[in-house]
């Protein structure tokens, strides 16, 4: 019997039911997102006040959303490093120290003292213990999607499957906003400002212990195991340097999955994130009204993200992109006009509406990039185009946002920005080949084939 069906049935003894390998997916991806949205929102709440204080609070914001943003510019070193771990040693060992990474991270923030306290220091450790967040954050999508994507070969579900772990964005979003709006609801405005929201941040350490436990039972995926196994019956030299490969042989999928994600994440921060600075600095609304707007926009999002994957897996990954991508060029201009309204009703509504848009995107998306790169660089191929995509418009865009209001005063200038992203991913997606029917072990055997040449 070969080594590789060896170690294929060894796996499939353990912990391969797909429903438990999507669970420990999520699982795991929403303690990391809890992690790195709790950072985004209490940047809009908090931390301008706390950590930069000054005496123009679009000031203050600003260089809070700074350092929220200075967690993208660490993701792709973190997709880098930790996508050459995981096409080398595996998925699931990447993904338990990306976890462990990001929960002390968190956990750390509870204890920073504030700028009034230790001066510029504080700021400082903040923007460190953020640059971590983002770097772990970095492999962990990837990772996640993967761990999912080639539990199973069969290509007629897997859109249904991979999206699962895009639920982990919301959801942690949800849970982050959720924690943030019960403590402030319940405790004077002063206490939450002063140690309230500290103890949001102290239960990532819980959440990471149950995220481990979860993500620890599932074994490496059997695609994986197959291509080492195989690389080792044939004597092949393992990739010193899968980024290397991936960039010589796959640069063009790198571009259209990076491109495609340019609407998704643009409008995904301004629908959550920016909107919550829109509702508080801007309209000077109630802070609940914007964070109860962004939860049930998250809840909607959780529920419709695995129910459009099935309509993924039936007409296919390019018609739900370029849709969504559509919905993106004109749902921006309807968004700002209901927050205009100052009505809570209608700013949830323009929450919904937006994060609705974002699962369409979710659905489809892990599937789509699973589906473009070969196995011995999919780690790599996924996690570099993902965060490429979050450096350039999600970690931009709220500041973009509040730059474009400044200069404007309008709400409008912001949607034709959106336009601007949603256009590119139209443009890139039609560029892709439709793969809903691809096997990623068929992909891997056209790349051998191609390095054959």
């Amino acid at each position: 019997m070969s080594n590789v069906s060896q170690q294929e049935r060894t796996v499939r003894r353990q912990h391969t039911s797909l429903p438990a390998v999507a669970a420990s997916s999520l699982a795991g991806t929403a303690v990391e997102w809890y992690d790195f949205f709790l950072y985004g929102t209490a940047a809009a709440l908090v931390f301008n006040k706390l950590f930069f204080p000054s005496a123009d609070p679009f000031v203050g914001t600003m260089l809070a959303l700074g350092t929220f943003a200075a967690g993208f510019v660490a993701r792709p070193l973190g997709a880098i490093v930790l996508g050459h771990l995981g096409d080398r040693h595996g998925r699931k060992s990447t993904l338990v120290a990306s976890l462990l990474l990001m929960g002390i991270a968190t956990a750390l923030i509870a204890f920073i003292p504030p700028y009034a306290s230790i001066g510029v220091a504080a700021p400082l450790i903040l923007l460190l213990l953020r640059l971590v967040q983002g770097f772990a954050l970095g492999g962990e999508w990837g990772g996640a999607v993967l761990l999912v994507s080639e539990y199973n070969d069969d290509s007629t579900k897997r859109a249904f499957w991979a999206s699962w772990p895009n639920v982990g964005p919301p959801l942690g979003n949800l849970m982050a906003a959720g924690v943030l709006a019960v403590l402030s609801a319940v405790m004077p405005p002063a206490d939450f400002l002063t140690w309230g929201w500290r103890i949001a941040f102290g239960l990532s350490a819980l959440l990471v212990i149950i995220g481990l436990i979860l993500r620890l039972y599932v074994q490496e995926t059997p695609l994986f195991l197959a291509s080492q196994a195989k690389a080792d019956a044939e004597h092949a030299k393992q990739a010193r340097l899968p980024l290397a490969e991936l960039f010589r042989g796959n640069w063009k999928e790198i571009l259209i999955a990076a491109g495609a994600r340019m609407g998704e994440n643009a409008g995904f921060y301004i629908y959550s994130l920016f909107l919550i600075t829109y509702v508080t600095e801007i309209l000077k609304l109630d802070r609940q009204t914007g964070l109860t707007a962004v939860m049930t926009g998250q809840g909607v999002a959780v529920v419709t993200i695995p129910l459009l994957a099935v309509f993924a897996d039936r007409i296919g990954r390019k018609p739900i992109m370029i849709a969504a991508s559509a919905a993106t060029v004109i749902w921006g201009f309807a968004f700002f006009a209901l927050l205009d309204t100052r009505q809570p009703v209608m700013i949830t509504l323009a929450a919904v509406g937006g994060l609705l848009i974002f699962a369409a995107y979710s659905s489809v998306i892990g599937a789509f990039f699973s589906e473009l790169f070969p196995t011995k660089v999919r780690y790599s191929g996924t996690s570099v185009a993902y965060n490429i995509a979050s450096l350039i418009a999600g970690s931009l865009s709220p500041i973009i946002a509040l730059a474009l209001y400044q200069a404007f005063g309008s709400g409008q200038a912001i949607a034709l920005y959106l336009v601007l992203m949603g256009a590119i991913s139209i443009v890139s997606v039609s560029f892709a080949k439709e793969t809903k029917d691809l096997k990623l072990s068929d992909l891997d055997a056209k790349t051998a084939q191609r390095a054959l040449r």
